[in-house]
């Protein structure tokens, strides 16, 4: 379902490359045509723009030039610098190009220009070569012989120098070449030398100069900030003094008391609890009714206690003892009984030793708790005092922080300073020279290989350019494709160029009589007597075309005219109306160009009688044809006694179309010679009697606009052209413009024909 679509899309892609490959085609034919046409001019032009700089080269003296090399040396010299007070560059593509730019600066020039005396040398100072001696004529033409001041003589010898020099980087290295152009081979190496040594000289006395610029700021600021960081010192000085900050080691007083008094209130409170803890265990043992409880309860005291263990140890000796006696005799022996009755004075005694021990503990705690009361209070009291200093301390670090700044600026502005006045002793700077020019041996300039390819181009684009215009400019009928486009009608013969065969011998005379035509070697019979020329091969198109408008029953009648006269309309028409009487048909040549009848003084000079008195009725038309007896051609002049100023309403009255009626009844052909178009308006008068026209132009001579607006003017003629004719075409340009190669002779030889 689909193929067909594909196939329509395939058939399109085809003829649009077709229709590519054809516009291209044609615009290479355009460009081989028009180089045809203009290979004349474009090769005179280029031959006088050689012999221009081929006089260029005569005339130029040689010049020379040296070159210098130096670089922008990225490592410093460090031996009695560290680092630049004004501060260094750094080295990018951007300050190399800078450096290039100030090598070329007037600063530099003026330099070497004084240091040389260049102001006294005619080179600079004057005008050399031809170019120059020109200039100073004018010069001198217009503005005299005044002598110049020494400030226009240094603004010119710097303009010269400047255009002798060259200053240009090497590719992106930190290499920079100068070139210097002179006259002389030693001059160009000793400037180029010096413009290197110049701007050496140059970079070390900036640095000089602003590393003094700047030792002189750094001494006014020192002392300003010297004074600055003195003030900041002294003020932080009076506020601690004032705010009773005190330090010590490193740290404030009240910060050391703190820390004391937390430590020892740690170690009071830790007191405090160890006596209580003490306390509460033996008031526990107290109370405790149980005599095992008493004996045996002890607190880390009482095992220090010498009564105490003393006591412990006879009441476990008697427990022993008691309990042995109990064992053996019982209870109630006398000897148990006295033995626990020792043991309870032995309790008792513990007993007491141990309240003695509590009040012991109990005083203490008091004191312990006393104690840390007071280093509390004493905390307290150190707080609210180190939350002063501390307010106080914000106010005391802003005035530190300041006195320490201005006293670090006041150090790196010294040392800066210091390290100018170094620099001051010992400048540098990073370019050297690397190459010193030398004397070239070659001139530079003027080059053959390089002028002469130059002339050669620039004249084959000036050539170009003015032969397009030429190209342009010319607005006449080449081709029968300009007919086409601009008339918008078929052009139906290019009639060659032919020139007059004078000296040829009168044909003799079929007919004899008054009014018999001679046939001479005039340009009127070239179609009779060369047949077989290109000329005769072109009016028989003509007459092709006048054959097939008969056959539509619209071309008996054929008038002849031009926009302008001498564009050769008389020679065609009677070669087209002799060519359609040799052929058989009956046919008669009227002259209708009343203004200025050239065909009758060419044709039949000693006519006295013609179309006026036919037209008036003084003559019958038998009475005034004329008849050439070779072809059997009519012809009815145009006998004009004097000037007339309406021969318009002549050729449209209704005499004029009464003859030309009576005219298609006797002839096959009526060909009328009218006159142009542009300069008179007879010619508009004649639609009503004329079938047909045939417009000669002349080729390569007969303005666009001309025919143009020659046929606007008369539309109803232009609606009844049979076509155009372009006489006198040179055939040998003629394959210069467009397609027009069929002209060539090799093809007419072919088939006898001759120019």
């Amino acid at each position: 379902m689909n193929v067909l679509p594909s196939l329509d899309r395939a058939v399109a892609y085809a003829g649009a490359a077709t229709d590519q490959a054809a516009s291209s085609t044609e615009a290479v034919k355009g460009l081989l045509g028009f180089l045809r046409r203009q290979y004349r001019l474009i090769l005179t032009i280029v031959a006088a723009s050689l012999c221009f700089g081929l006089l260029y080269m005569i005339a130029t003296p040689s010049s020379y030039t040296a070159t210098a090399t130096l670089i922008i040396d990225t490592r410093k010299n460090q031996l009695f610098q560290q680092q630049s007070v004004v501060g260094d560059i750094p080295i990018d593509s951007a300050a190399v190009e800078s450096q290039v730019q100030i090598l070329k600066s007037e600063t530099i020039a003026l330099a070497v220009i004084k240091d040389l005396h260049l102001t006294d040398d005619p080179e600079f100072g004057g005008r050399s070569g031809l170019l120059g001696m020109i200039s100073g004529g004018l010069a001198w033409l217009f503005a005299g012989d005044a002598s110049r001041s020494d400030f226009e003589t240094l603004r010119r010898t710097a303009e010269a120098f400047s255009k002798h020099l060259t200053v240009r980087r090497v590719g992106l290295t930190y290499i920079i070449e100068i070139s210097f152009t002179s006259l002389s081979s030693d001059r160009a190496a000793q400037i180029a030398n010096a413009v290197a040594e110049a701007y050496v000289v140059d970079q070390l006395d900036s640095k000089y100069k602003a590393t003094k610029r700047a030792s002189v700021w750094l001494q006014d600021r020192i002392k300003e900030l010297r004074d600055q960081a003195s003030a900041a010192e002294r003020a932080v000085v009076a506020f601690k003094a004032n705010n009773n900050i005190v330090e010590s080691g490193g740290r404030l007083m009240n910060e050391q008391q703190l820390a004391e008094l937390n430590s020892q209130l740690v170690v009071a409170r830790a007191q405090a609890s160890e006596a209580k803890a003490r306390l509460d265990r033996i008031q526990a043992v107290l109370q405790t009714d149980s005599p095992e409880s008493t004996v045996d309860g002890t607190v880390a005291d009482t095992l220090n206690n010498q009564v105490v263990s003393k006591l412990r140890s006879q009441y476990l000796d008697l427990a022993t003892r008691e309990a042995d006696w109990s064992a053996r005799y019982g209870r109630g022996h006398l000897a148990a009984v006295n033995l626990r009755n020792q043991m309870q004075g032995i309790r008792n005694s513990i007993l007491d030793e141990l309240r003695r021990l509590a009040e012991s503990y109990k005083s203490d705690l008091e004191i312990a708790t006393q104690r840390e009361a007071g280093v509390q209070k004493q905390l307290s009291l150190a707080v609210t005092e180190s939350q002063a200093t501390n307010q106080a301390q914000v106010s005391l670090r802003d005035l530190e922080s300041s006195s320490q700044t201005y006293r670090a600026l006041y150090d790196n502005f010294l040392q800066r300073y210091m390290e100018s006045v170094q620099q001051q002793s010992f400048p540098i700077t990073e370019a050297r020279v690397i190459t010193q020019a030398s004397r070239p041996l070659k001139a530079s300039a003027p080059k053959l290989s390089f002028v002469m390819p130059i002339a050669a181009f620039a004249g084959l684009f000036l050539g170009l350019a003015v032969a397009r215009l030429r190209d342009l400019s010319e607005n006449v009928f080449r081709t029968t494709d300009d007919v086409k486009a601009v008339l918008k009608t078929d052009c139906i013969a290019i009639l060659p160029q032919i020139e007059e065969q004078k000296g040829r011998p009168p044909v003799a005379a079929v007919l004899n009589g008054p009014r018999a035509i001679a046939l001479n070697g005039s340009l009127y019979w070239h179609v009779v007597n060369e047949p077989f020329s290109r000329y005769a091969e072109s009016i028989r198109s003509v007459k092709v075309a006048a054959d097939l408008a008969l056959r539509s029953g619209t071309g008996k009648v054929i008038g002849f005219t031009s926009s302008l006269p001498n564009e050769g309309k008389s020679t065609v028409a009677t070669g087209f109306a002799a060519l359609l009487a040799q052929s058989g048909a009956r046919t008669i040549l009227v002259d209708g160009d009343l203004r200025n009848p050239s065909l009758t003084r060419a044709l039949t000079p000693d006519a006295n009688r013609g179309l006026i008195e036919v037209m008036a009725g003084r003559d019958g038309l038998s009475q005034v044809v004329w008849q050439e007896g070779n072809t059997g051609l009519y012809f009815l002049p145009a006998v004009v006694a004097a000037r007339t100023a309406h021969t318009s309403e002549i050729l449209a009255s209704q005499a004029m179309k009464a003859l030309i009626d009576d005219l298609r009844k006797h002839y096959d052909y009526v060909v009328v010679d009218l006159s142009p178009l542009a300069p008179v308006v007879d010619v508009r008068t004649t639609t009503d009697i004329i079938d047909s026209y045939v417009f000669v132009v002349e080729w390569g001579r007969t303005k666009i606009d001309i025919v143009r607006h020659a046929l606007d003017g008369a539309r109803s003629l232009r609606e009844n052209i049979l076509g155009v004719v372009l006489n006198k075409a040179d055939l040998k340009l003629m394959s210069r413009y467009g397609h027009h190669d069929y002209y060539r002779n090799e093809y007419y030889n072919r088939y006898g024909y001759s120019d």
